[in-house]
């Protein structure tokens, strides 16, 4: 049986993900460091200690925002 898909907005562009996906599980899927991200969901910025435990609803609207290091 297929696994059932998602539609959430990654910085503004429609994405599908397995459904009952948390948000380390898309970082993983998108190969991103939890470290070395911020994450704002629906509008607020997502704790870090959040991100083992918040799932993803359809619909979510996430911005994705990368770390970068540099002199």
């Amino acid at each position: 049986m297929a696994r059932s898909a998602v539609t959430i907005l990654l910085n503004g562009k429609p994405l599908e993900i397995p459904e009952h996906s948390g948000v380390l599980d898309l970082l993983a899927q998108l190969g991103q460091d939890p470290r070395a991200v911020a994450i704002e969901r629906n509008g607020d910025l997502l704790p870090r200690r959040e991100f083992a435990t918040t799932r993803i609803e359809p619909g979510d609207r996430f911005e994705l925002v990368h770390f970068v290091q540099g002199g």
